[in-house]
């Protein structure tokens, strides 16, 4: 597993030398753009609008535009220069939290944390302490000339470092347009809306997850490069347009609901009459 960052965390007099792995990987498909002409890929060029000419890499500057059409250039010395002041640092765990005050939409990516030379039994003392004490650090380090504000938890007998978004980076749910104030749903639209719920909740299983969208695109592809038949997939049944909500509550109740194993039972069959006598009863 690459390597993408060497440095070392700490918590009070603690130091850990560690070694950062991505954690996920991005399976998209990439496409390329072709001429439609000849095929050929299409270039991207960096050219200038003014000069009218190609600029090379060592030809450019990075800048901040500070308002419209003006900017404050920034030399790669000055950049590279705070980036080593940072750098240098080790990473130093500030907090230690409940994993649960943490609000998923913080969360950036996750980066597995491996020890490094002489840092076995400091790295699984930090594991087994966050284990016990059921809590997270939290802690600041530079990756990619940025800093970053980031978690560290125990997974699967891993330390994980997940960065998460500032404060600032997350924007205000109550700047969402058109969110209803109050809820007007009645009591009988929550029960149904709930035993919905109830009845499609399984246990988290992440393996029975696929991308279809992706793995379509790769059998297409297959079925251009050799040549074969493409086969058009049978379309999904198009969702009946309920538009009140208990019915369509219902509808969905209904269409997942599981099949009842118990075979219903036969009505008894009716008894025969019982025949009557022919001989009366004998008086005494």
């Amino acid at each position: 597993m690459h390597t993408m960052w060497k440095g070392s965390i700490s918590f009070g007099l603690v130091n850990i030398p560690i070694k950062l792995h991505s954690a996920t990987e991005d399976k998209d498909i990439k496409l390329r753009n072709l001429h439609k002409e000849c095929h050929s890929p299409i270039k991207y060029e960096k050219t200038c609008p003014v000069c009218e000419k190609e600029i090379k890499n060592e030809d450019i500057v990075k800048a901040y535009e500070y308002t419209k059409g003006k900017f404050v250039v920034l030399e790669d010395e000055d950049l590279e220069k705070l980036k080593q002041e940072n750098e240098d640092k080790a990473v130093e765990i500030m907090d230690f939290v409940k994993i649960q005050e943490i609000d998923p939409i913080y969360y950036n990516r996750t980066y597995y944390m491996s020890p490094g030379d002489g840092g076995g039994k400091a790295y699984s003392l930090l594991r087994k302490a966050l284990e016990t004490s059921e809590k997270v650090g939290l802690a600041k380090i530079i990756i990619r000339s940025k800093e970053q504000l980031a978690v560290v938890r125990v997974y699967e007998n891993t330390l994980v470092m997940e960065t998460i978004h500032y404060p600032d980076e997350v924007r205000k749910a109550a700047d969402v347009p058109n969110v209803p104030a109050e809820d007007k749903v009645t009591d009988k639209e929550i029960d149904t809306a709930i035993m919905l719920i109830e009845q499609l909740t399984t246990e988290f299983k992440p393996e029975k997850y696929n991308d279809d969208y992706r793995t379509a695109l790769l059998e297409l592809i297959e079925a251009k490069r050799t040549g074969k038949d493409i086969v058009t997939p049978v379309e999904k049944e198009p969702a009946a347009n309920v538009t009140d909500l208990m019915a369509a509550l219902q509808a969905s109740i209904d269409k997942t609901k599981p099949a009842d194993a118990e075979t219903k039972k036969k009505p008894a069959a009716k008894k025969k009459r019982a025949s009557t006598k022919t001989k009366a009863k004998k008086q005494a």
